[in-house]
């Protein structure tokens, strides 16, 4: 059984309040690149839907910035590590590793000719470093700061400049190399966020959380200029890029706002409004060919459109936190992706075109645990902020009314023919029946983990803690304890019944699946060993013949219930991130999500 990675829907930028978000753009104008956890994400600018993600940060990183040639990207992480890999290859085989400072990267700048960079953030002994590339060795020194350094660049012409702006309030300038302080910059009130040269070399400009926007000549660093009069934001500037000619700049507020300048006459051409919520404010910007784009605190990514200054011509969306459960539905024909994530978010992708849009109104406030689709066109999740929710595929929007809450925190949802669902929460197990509870039991003598309804609504399995499936029978609105337990290796973490309802499986946390055929009295069909880790989620293939588990040990297996040994394994499914979830879209297609916040698909050959 071979596999083969189909489609990448890759999480957004990973964002913080306050904080600049470094976006990096490739030399030939086709990707852009930023970061989320561990993972660097490089997207295709025309088609953000194809996406690559590199993995191979132990730490979250921070920053990463393509080499002038295109062949070469350095990334840097929170311990101040910085790792140079190539783009050309799917491996992206790694270069050169370094650890120039002590503490968190926060800005990289190569020189134009790929053989040096340059590297700031926060550190002990120091807040900067500039080396060459293939050996590591210094090529001056980054000093003049008293406080960490946000932004650095290198003017891209001989001869060399290079620029940091720091949380002192100032900016530093260099000559080199190699590289020598020069003298401070102190036109800044407030940290100074951003430092980038113009591509031609002839300026440079500063942006801070003051507000102001100052323009300095490129050569010898004197001052010329500052954007926009008094101030050029209402609220702090976390990042500029200018326009591949170095006639104009864009630049990201805090207010919500993106401008675009004609850095001569010193005045805004256009502003953009991104929103009014806090999670409008613009943190980071990249202008790339004819591409302006901005990053809202959201994490959402805008293509600005200079004609309608008011609505991008895009909005990618997508998920900033751990995806923790998946589904798949069929809308018109066309199947769709449905991931909830750890913050609460639950977005839809089109599964053939990775279009995608989150849910409108106000949804759930807390982690989603599990998510099914029921025969009523609704989506059933359930939610660490206690309640069960029902949503309209078709509408797309929360409904206030239809929310269930339960009295203890629900950990899993089923659903069953004629508009029954169970949830199984936190000491209780609850029948619900058209979104109103119909029956509770409490005092299990268990600990209930997961539930499992049966297609044909005659049977509820529940996997409890104590390594045991527990069956009760649904007799109209009630649960009849059937007295029957079958036994597992462990406590039990998912389970599933066969969408024809002839088996159910179990995994649990000895790391074992068990497989019942349920027309034989439940007897053991068979038992699957693989995992190498606590398997945590499991999915039954529409033939009914193979069922996918994964789980902590970051491998997915696609099992066949007649022949144990007849396996597929597919490691590194989500590099270093648990396998957090499974859906199929059809008998050859898999979907995966995890917590690195991506959803990708699979084609498995049988």
């Amino acid at each position: 059984m071979p596999y083969e990675l189909k489609r990448v829907f890759a999480s957004l930028p990973q964002m913080e309040r306050g904080v600049a978000k470094v976006i990096g753009g490739d030399p030939k104008g086709n990707n852009f690149l930023y970061t989320n956890g561990k993972c660097v994400i490089i997207r295709n600018i025309e088609n953000p839907a194809i996406a690559d993600i590199y993995t191979e940060h132990a730490h979250q990183v921070t920053v990463a910035k393509y080499a002038p040639s295109g062949f070469y990207i350095a990334s840097g992480d929170a311990s101040g590590k910085i790792r140079i890999w190539d783009t050309t290859q799917k491996e992206h085989m790694l270069k050169y590793e370094y650890t120039p400072i002590s503490g968190k990267v926060k800005d990289i700048a190569w020189t134009e000719d790929s053989k040096r960079l340059a590297v700031v953030g926060d550190g002990r002994e120091k807040f900067g470093a500039v080396f060459l590339w293939d050996s590591g060795s210094s090529v001056g020194e980054v000093s003049g700061h008293s406080k960490l350094i946000n932004s650095v660049d290198i003017r891209q012409k001989r001869p060399y400049r290079l620029a940091t702006a720091s949380d002192d309030t100032c900016a530093s300038f260099f000559e080199g190399p190699p590289f020598k302080f020069k003298f401070t910059l102190r036109d800044h009130s407030q940290f100074v966020n951003c430092i980038r040269f113009s591509p031609d070399g002839s300026r440079f400009v500063t942006a801070g959380a003051d507000g102001q926007i100052f323009i300095y000549d490129g050569t010898t660093g004197e001052r010329v200029g500052s954007l926009g009069g008094e101030k050029a934001h209402k609220g702090g500037i976390y990042a500029v890029s200018w326009s591949p000619d170095s006639s104009q700049l864009i630049s990201a507020s805090g207010d919500k706002t993106v401008k675009l300048w004609d850095v001569g006459a010193t005045t805004a051409v256009t502003t953009f409004n991104l929103g009014s919520d806090v999670t409008d404010q613009q943190l980071g910007c990249l202008w790339q060919k004819d591409h302006l784009l901005s990053i809202s605190l959201s994490g959402y990514i805008n293509y600005l459109d200079k004609n309608n200054p008011n609505r991008p011509i895009r909005t990618i969306k997508g998920h900033t936190k751990s995806i923790q459960c998946v589904t798949v539905h069929k809308n018109e024909g066309r199947p769709y992706i449905y991931s909830g994530s750890h913050d609460g978010h639950i977005n839809y992708w089109d599964a053939e075109t990775g279009e995608n849009d989150c849910f409108s109104g106000k949804g759930h406030s807390n982690q989603v645990s599990k998510i099914v689709t029921d025969e009523a066109n609704e989506l059933v999740t359930c939610s660490m902020d206690d309640t069960l929710r029902y949503t309209s595929i078709s509408k797309k929007e929360y409904s206030a009314s239809d929310v269930v809450k339960m009295d203890f925190q629900p950990k899993s949802v089923s659903v069953g023919a004629g508009g029954l669902s169970l949830a199984v929460c936190i000491g209780q197990i609850v029948l619900v029946k058209d979104k109103k509870k119909v029956f509770t039991l409490d005092n299990l003598g268990y600990e209930a983990e997961v539930g499992a309804l049966h297609p044909g609504g005659t049977t509820a399995a529940v996997g409890g803690a104590d390594g045991k499936v527990h069956l009760y029978s649904v007799q109209g609105n009630t649960l009849k304890d059937e007295g029957k337990a079958l036994e597992v290796k462990g406590p039990i973490t998912d389970m599933a019944y066969s969408n024809d309802g002839a088996y159910l499986a179990a995994i649990d946390d000895k790391k074992v699946i068990t497989v019942f055929n349920v027309a034989d009295g439940y007897s053991v069909k068979n038992e699957f060993y693989g995992h190498h880790a606590k398997p945590v989620t499991l999915a039954w293939s529409p033939d009914n013949e193979h069922f996918a588990t994964g789980g902590m040990d970051m491998l997915v297996y696609v099992w066949t219930v007649s022949d144990p040994d007849q396996r597929l394994k597919i490691p590194d499914a989500h590099r270093l991130h648990h396998v957090s979830g499974l859906a199929w879209i059809d008998a050859h297609t898999l979907v995966t999500t995890s917590h690195d916040a991506s959803v990708k698909q699979w084609t498995i050959t049988y």
